[in-house]
């Protein structure tokens, strides 16, 4: 796949799947501008750089309509246009739904998915004028399925999907794909307090037999944002191992 000459942004890529994904693009020839609300973000862009690629990092939170308008101009002035936007930033508050704070709703709602929508407009009044564009959503199989003491994170996670189909029938008349990726059980962060042997219970019920990793997501991202992937539009994607 060969992303040369275009532009990234990747949110929420100072670890975890979004910095795999933003390595990943580098490799495939993008620039990438690396986001987080942290100083990771930082790191990410310099080993990028270090592989003679390019990158930049602009921290901010992509919850705030301020930090995302200063995201896209920051990378319009560098830059001059955007061509691919992943949206990827994500959290979990989990607890079981009569236990559930105002707060554990409104964070999880806000930063999974408000920053879709926050980022997706953003951008797209430049990537209408280019008539090209590609975005990628980061949703989740529990935005299919559901998932017991996360109404919160599934709530995010499905409205994803359903924002995903929406605006790729409102855009697709000016040549830009959007398509969402609903990972599985991926080895990160996010799963890596959980216990071994719930570990072997849940794998042993993935056709594939293991978890996946950061990089069979960053795949499957660069795949979406290439050429190649052209006439594929409002879909979602579950790399999972066959778990669904």
């Amino acid at each position: 796949m060969d992303l040369s000459n275009k532009i990234a942004i990747v949110t929420g890529s100072g670890q975890g799947i979004g910095k795999a994904i933003a390595l990943k693009l580098a490799e495939a020839g993008a620039a990438v501008v690396v986001n987080s609300r942290s100083e990771a973000a930082t790191a990410v862009a310099a080993e990028i750089n270090g592989t003679g690629k390019k990158s930049t990092a602009i921290l901010g939170d992509v919850s705030s309509a301020a930090d995302v308008t200063r995201l896209i101009e920051q990378t319009l002035a560098a830059y001059g246009k955007v061509d691919i936007l992943v949206n990827n930033a994500g959290i979990t508050r989990d607890n079981l739904l009569i236990r559930m704070s105002d707060e554990e709703w409104d964070s999880v709602l806000n930063i999974n998915l408000k920053s879709v929508f926050l980022c997706t407009r953003a951008v797209m009044r430049s990537m209408l004028k280019q008539r090209s564009g590609r975005i990628v959503n980061i949703t989740s199989i529990a935005g299919i399925i559901g998932n017991p003491g996360q109404a919160n994170y599934v709530s995010a996670k499905a409205g994803i999907i359903g924002f995903t189909r929406s605006i790729a029938k409102e855009v697709g008349s000016r040549g830009i794909t959007v398509n969402a990726i609903a990972p599985g059980f991926i080895d990160t962060d996010m799963t890596k307090n959980i216990p071994e042997k719930q570990r072997q219970g849940l794998a042993s019920r993935i056709p594939l037999g293991c978890f996946g990793t950061p990089g069979d997501i960053a795949e499957a991202v660069a795949f979406l944002a290439s050429d190649g992937a052209r006439y594929i539009t409002g879909q979602v994607l579950s790399v999972d191992g066959g778990l669904l």
